[in-house]
């Protein structure tokens, strides 16, 4: 309870730090009201503007809400802690298909393209004042894009695709600004846009992308950004088809000042053709990761956009971290120009291990979501229940808290290390955990 924890300090920096080191810690909970700021203050012996301004701090960082006459509480789903912790501990014994990881088998062995890269470094090391971008990875990013109708942009890069997007919404938006994003969708991003001191409007999403509907909806309600996944969307492991690709740009066309930041992190591990959105809006980008199909490990991701956005971003980061590894960047492109990553027999295992278990699950009267990726998304009627029941019969899977803004409840599976043995049994404890069931993923927004 409150009053459990006395909130501390003096200045406005200090009164919030208390607050969200409180939070992270679990002293305050999700949904626990905050002091008045009057009691507050006059608790701590300060003026009433410096808790104001630490209460504004703490709403522009995701950590608080504030409810009009019912005062400031802790959001159900504070930024401080974020998603992560909505987790499952795997006991031992226990086989964990909730992680979201590609299959180590199907990486490609980084030791040789590194080794390459570091021995062009010796003979051309980077120093200060060089430019920031691989002039190999540019082009053959470049190349790879053109191919796949991206609109001509300057190619950038960011240490993943989180930090991508994170550098292109602070690059045009305030705190306060709303940003449409895709319910269910990607955790991390769920968390980072409070963070960033914006506001989500949730989206709903069925096998083929974002409902044009609701994005027409949110968009005429002020939204001044939207998120979309091309393809591998998670959990759902949607993919943008032609035409819903066309019903989002007609969308769009209306809406020309929108910040449209698509997210194509299936590139190299999904089987499908990209339909970008891009230059559809006067400000957007497109960003890739070689998270999935290299490797999480190597923190990298490519993005190109309109000039006003790259220039804004490249400024930005010159003034942080400066660059991203070239060692880095020549081994990416090396993996990506000689074909380190057979793309396709790579797309199409995944693919037989999602139909696989979709198929399976079908057969015992599952209904299953997951068109492309590394996911398979299962609506449940009971979401603690099913996570506890299949934890039980020995199969460890993500809750759908993880993902979900209002969206009905569900559980993600992780296909990338299935085996051909692995899919019945599977299949068979969902079966008894959840029993037959349901619409489809965000049907109810």
């Amino acid at each position: 309870m409150l009053g459990e924890y006395r909130i501390t300090g003096r200045g406005a920096a200090e009164i919030s730090a208390s607050v969200e080191r409180a939070v992270g810690a679990g002293e305050l909970e999700p949904g626990q009201p905050l002091p008045p700021m009057r009691e507050l203050a006059e608790r701590l012996g300060v003026n009433p503007n410096t808790v104001a301004a630490a209460y504004r701090t703490l709403r522009e960082r995701g950590v608080i809400e504030t409810a009009g006459r019912r005062g400031s509480r802790v959001r159900a789903k504070p930024a401080t802690t974020g998603r992560e912790y909505i987790r499952v501990e795997v006991p031992e014994g226990v086989r964990d298909v909730s992680d979201g990881n590609p299959d180590p088998a199907l990486l490609p062995a980084l030791g040789p393209v590194f080794a390459a890269a570091a021995e062009q470094g010796d003979r051309d090391p980077v120093l200060y004042g060089h430019a920031p971008v691989d002039p190999g990875l540019a082009r053959v990013a470049r190349a790879e894009l053109d191919a796949d109708g991206v609109p001509d942009g300057p190619v950038a890069v960011a240490s993943g695709s989180l930090d991508a997007m994170e550098r292109v919404l602070a690059a045009h938006l305030k705190p306060g600004d709303t940003v449409a994003v895709e319910d269910p969708g990607w955790g991390s991003l769920l968390d980072l846009v409070p963070a960033l001191g914006l506001r989500t409007v949730a989206v709903g999403v069925d096998d083929e992308g974002p409902l044009p509907g609701d994005v027409r909806r949110v968009l005429e309600s002020g939204a001044r950004a939207l998120v979309v996944t091309d393809r591998a969307q998670n959990p759902t492991g949607a993919a943008l088809s032609p035409t819903r690709a066309r019903a989002l740009r007609a969308v769009l066309r209306d809406h020309p000042a929108t910040l449209l930041v698509e997210d194509d992190h299936g590139h190299r591990i999904v089987n499908l053709p990209l339909h970008p959105l891009a230059g559809t809006t006067q400000s957007w980008t497109l960003i890739r990761s070689a998270a999935k199909a290299c490797g999480p490990d190597l923190r990298l991701a490519v993005f190109t956009g309109d000039p006003v956005t790259l220039d804004r971003v490249r400024g930005r980061q010159r003034l942080g971290p400066g660059w991203v590894s070239h060692v880095t960047q020549r081994a990416v492109a090396r993996l990506w120009s000689e074909d380190g990553v057979d793309a396709h027999a790579v797309a199409a295992a995944y693919g037989h291990r999602r139909d696989g278990l979709l198929d399976a699950l079908d057969a015992r009267g599952i209904t299953g979501y997951g068109r492309s990726g590394l996911n398979v998304w299962i609506p449940v009627p009971d979401e603690t229940g099913a996570v506890a029941r299949l934890l039980h019969a020995g199969w460890a899977v993500a809750p759908g808290a993880r993902f979900r803004l209002g969206a009905p409840p569900g559980i993600r599976i992780t296909v990338s290390t299935l085996t051909d043995d692995d899919i019945g049994p599977l299949a068979g404890a969902v079966a008894a955990a959840v029993g037959p069931g349901a619409g489809p993923p965000g049907s109810h927004v």
